[in-house]
């Protein structure tokens, strides 16, 4: 489900603040050094790090 238009926008990642691209049921940071992936529930996003996916 895709989220709510302008909600990404001003999301940012909770551990560096880079901006998230949406991907599938995930917002991925944007940051080089970063990379966490937050699952999105139910068309809510969960922007908690310790529910984040490492990168690949």
């Amino acid at each position: 489900m895709p989220l709510e238009a302008g909600l990404l926008e001003i999301l940012a990642c909770p551990a560096c603040h880079a901006p998230l691209k949406e991907q599938d049921t995930e917002l991925i940071c944007t940051g080089e050094d970063c990379g966490l992936a937050y699952p999105v529930r139910d068309g809510i996003p969960v922007l908690l790090v310790d529910e984040a996916r490492q990168p690949e």
